[in-house]
């Protein structure tokens, strides 16, 4: 098992580490090249009081945890990563996943930068810049190193995902509305969970889309996210002692393959072939309700209308609709031409959709699919429009376009579904980070993670 937050807080109670020292080096990394552009408040005199008066008994035990920057936090200025809310006062109240966290232990060493508003899955931030992905299990890795070409973390959690795969923070509390956790995870070498949204809090947040939305966490291991889950859900996770040859595991054919990188599906092909080596029972099936999800968002889906709702009061203003990224601003306009007949509608449709695919895969365990169908591509190649090139600016618009609508794709299926999610690493090490998604409808999360377990340790036995 690697060097996790699990492993260090129980090195911190035998008194082998000391939560002190080991937040010398979270903040050392904090600062560190590696963490260009992933931090917008840095909390490094608090956290270091924290490390060294959380008793060494509480599950956290005083280690570095990063913050997504929409979660309120007392005192501090909730800001999404944009422009039209730095000027905000600070919130007066703490987040309640964010004060679990604290309850628990955590020393937070800072708010972390993430896409505008959190609406995109590509990473990238115009106003505060991109912090470039890092492979979490091999951050020396020379293709992924800073001084080569910087390739996207993957959005909206970029900053969190990035300070965890640095070191900075042993965990990141973030969000995942279609996929902003996972996504992340998948293109850093991390493991992200998305639970059934209703069973963390999402108050004190900047919402996104109400609905989706779901505060979860980024971590190096399954344990951690166990543990990150059982502190962020206030429950328990149920474990069963079952091996993974009596999981009964399902492939869905549909939709997750489509225009996937011959490397993801070298690898995906190749973490199954593990697992069936290892005794587990996959099953390729068809889901044709899977084909049905485009018919239900024909009108416009969820993210757009919810954000609108919230976002007209700047956007009426022409000079506050300036500051958004343009990118952003488009997205969530869509949602002023969504009548209220129309988002009635939705809410029934994908209630009639969550029915039919809730009974298609009853008989599974959980299903296996590849968390994205692409590696990070180069930041260069998705940049913000500068104006120094209209051809140029145009060419990266329309390669962001894509990127996100293939980014996203696989991941907002379980949104979608109200259902829960765990994205493992499956590359090897000469390969670029890469995830393989573990879900099921929701409430099956304590099913999920541990299935999740059992084939973390497959595929690292095989690394």
């Amino acid at each position: 098992m690697q060097y996790d937050l699990s492993h260090a807080a129980l090195e911190i109670r035998k008194g082998r580490e000391s939560a002190s020292s080991l937040m010398e080096l979270s903040i050392a990394a904090a600062q560190s090249p590696l963490c260009a552009h992933v931090f917008s408040q840095t909390f490094f005199d608090s956290a270091r009081w924290a490390a060294a008066e959380t008793p060494r008994t509480m599950p956290l035990a005083g280690l570095a945890v990063s913050v997504k920057d929409l979660f309120d936090m007392a005192g501090s200025r909730s800001a999404a990563s944009s422009k039209i809310l730095q000027d905000t006062p600070p919130a007066e109240s703490t987040a309640a996943a964010v004060a679990r966290l604290e309850a628990a232990g955590a020393a937070i060493i800072g708010r972390t930068h993430m896409v505008e508003f959190a609406f995109s899955g590509v990473g990238v931030n115009p106003h505060f810049g991109t912090p470039a992905a890092l492979d979490a299990r091999h951050p020396a890795n020379p293709q992924l190193a800073p001084t080569r070409p910087a390739r996207i973390p993957g959005g909206s959690s970029s900053g969190a995902a990035v300070s965890v795969a640095s070191g900075a923070a042993w965990a990141a509390l973030g969000s995942d509305t279609g996929g902003s956790i996972r996504i992340p995870a998948a293109l850093n070498g991390l493991v992200g969970f998305k639970s059934t949204a209703h069973l963390v809090p999402t108050d004190g947040t900047v919402p996104l889309s109400p609905t989706l939305d779901t505060a979860c966490a980024l971590t190096r291991s399954v344990r951690d996210a166990v543990l990150l889950h059982e502190i962020l859900a206030a429950r328990k996770v149920n474990t069963i002692d079952r091996p993974l040859n009596q999981w009964r595991l399902a492939v869905p054919r549909q939709i997750f393959f489509e225009q996937i990188e011959h490397a993801i599906q070298v690898a995906f092909e190749r973490s199954i072939a593990q697992l069936q080596a290892a005794g587990a029972s996959i099953e390729w099936i068809d889901l044709p309700e899977l084909e049905e999800l485009d018919a239900v968002n024909i009108i416009g889906g969820f993210s757009p209308a919810e954000s609108y709702a919230w976002h007209r009061r700047y956007l009426q203003d022409p000079a506050q609709a300036a500051l958004y990224d343009p990118r952003v601003r488009s997205r969530i306009e869509r949602g002023a031409t969504m009548s209220a007949a129309d988002y009635l509608d939705l809410i029934a449709a994908r209630k009639r959709w969550i029915a039919k695919m809730e009974a298609a895969i009853a008989p599974f365990d959980a299903l296996l699919s590849p968390t994205t169908p692409l590696t990070a591509p180069t930041i260069s190649s998705v940049s913000p429009a500068n104006g120094l090139d209209p051809e140029a600016d145009a060419r990266r618009d329309a390669e962001f376009v894509r990127v996100n609508a293939l980014l996203l794709r696989n991941t907002s299926i379980i949104n979608m579904l109200d259902g829960c999610a765990l994205s493992l690493p499956c590359h090897q090490a000469h390969e670029l980070p890469m995830g393989l998604m573990i879900w099921h409808a929701a409430r099956h999360d304590d099913a999920v993670l541990q299935i999740g377990a059992a084939i973390e340790a497959v595929l690292q036995a095989s690394a």
